[in-house]
């Protein structure tokens, strides 16, 4: 395992100047988790190991990056082909804890399905966000002049961006949900994660898959991020964040002052599969994507919106929105739903440290939020023995890794 050299990396600012062209250029320079040698869990991942294995599924972003203080985005995320509004996706939203402007949650959990794409913003973005959503919606094929549902999804970006500025409408949303494909995820400050952080240091976007073997079902589950949250960083149980002096509640530990808990924060996690499920499995699957965000450290601030939303891609399960007939869908039964569980929680895991390894810092004239330094971070991975661990799983998992 070789990581890239830390120097010029980590600490690469995205100048008031900087164009977003060139912002998309240095998410290169930064490898993902497995790239440095940080595997999670004992599931291989899919092609791309992302959201976007899993068949139907699209993602587009949309960076803001605006004279001295607008560093923004929107993400979206398409769950399916087709008019979504005439045949919506079975799906669920699990609320980790309730801090957060989620517009759209109480349709989905009343009828357990979606009937728009997924937007994630900055928090005080959503209301335009959904309005340009709802444009969007609109003209596409098949609509009529019909309510609809946008599903919009925030974190708190302000400490670099100037959400009062209300950056992100509909070209920005027409944007992202054009340009959206099937292909290689961004990652990092990017989208939605342009202006957001983790554990202290820069956050993002991050993507993760994996794919069940045929014994297991076969099917593949994809995991998108924004990470806006705070805790105590760990990676493959390394105590990253406490050997790196940035934890939760370090000044109270060591001074017995009370600190303003700045770090509190948020995240927005969208589960898709292509495993026939309905509502209910969905909302089981959705809740275990918290225990991969509890790997990683976190322990839910007070302050923090952390939200699940769990969907279904398999075409058999997408029930007409009208029938005069009852109509039926294949679903797994509960018995089967064990290792769709253990994969969700790997993908989410893994997610969360792509968004971290990807990101560059960021600043604006609010603030600066500084990428994880990357020789440091390899040091205390080596020193606690948790990289390279694809080396001692079974040779047919390893070859598929």
């Amino acid at each position: 395992m070789t990581f890239p050299s830390a120097a010029g990396l980590s600490m690469v600012l995205v100048l008031v100047t900087g164009s977003a062209a060139g912002f998309a250029q240095q998410l290169d320079q930064r490898p993902r988790a497995r790239e440095a040698g940080l595997i999670v869990g004992i599931f291989p991942t899919g092609p791309l190991n992302a959201i976007t294995d899993v068949a139907g599924v699209k993602v587009g972003h949309e960076t803001v990056i605006r004279g001295e203080d607008v560093r923004t985005g929107v993400t979206a995320i398409i769950p399916a082909p087709g008019n979504l509004y005439a045949r919506p996706v079975p799906a669920w939203i699990h609320v980790g804890n309730g801090y957060g402007k989620l517009i759209g949650e109480t349709q989905v959990r009343e009828f357990g399905e979606i009937e728009t794409p997924i937007l994630l913003t900055c928090t005080l973005c959503v209301w335009s966000a959904a309005n340009a959503l709802k444009e969007w919606m609109y003209e596409q094929p098949g609509m009529g002049e019909h309510t609809l549902n946008p599903v919009v999804g925030e974190t708190n970006d302000s400490r670099v961006n100037d959400m009062w500025a209300d950056p992100i409408r509909r070209d920005e949303v027409f944007a992202a949900l054009d340009g959206a494909s099937d292909g290689p995820v961004a990652e990092g400050s990017v989208g939605a994660g342009t202006g957001t952080q983790a554990f202290f240091w820069k956050g993002g976007i991050g993507t993760s898959s994996r794919v069940l073997p045929a014994a297991l079902g076969g099917y593949t589950i994809g995991v998108l991020v924004q990470t806006n949250f705070g805790g105590t960083l760990t990676m493959n149980g390394a105590p990253v964040g406490r050997e790196l002096d940035a934890y939760a509640y370090s000044r109270e530990l060591e001074t017995e002052a009370r600190s303003d808990d700045s770090e509190d924060g948020s995240i927005m996690i969208v589960v898709a599969t292509d495993a026939p499920l309905e509502a209910r499995s969905l909302d089981r699957l959705a809740r275990r994507s918290m225990l991969g965000l509890a790997r990683t450290g976190s322990f839910a601030h007070n302050g923090s919106g952390d939200y699940a939303i769990a969907f279904s891609t398999d075409p058999r399960v997408r029930r007409p929105r009208s029938s005069p007939e009852p109509v039926s869908a294949p679903t797994l039964v509960n018995e089967s739903m064990s290792p769709l569980f253990a994969a969700t929680v790997e993908a989410t895991e893994e997610a969360i440290y792509n968004a971290i390894f990807k990101a560059t810092s960021v600043s604006s004239s609010r603030g600066a939020l500084e990428a994880i330094p990357l020789e440091p971070l390899r040091k205390v991975l080596e020193d606690y023995r948790v990289l390279d661990w694809d080396q001692h799983l079974p040779p047919a998992l390893a070859d598929d890794d």
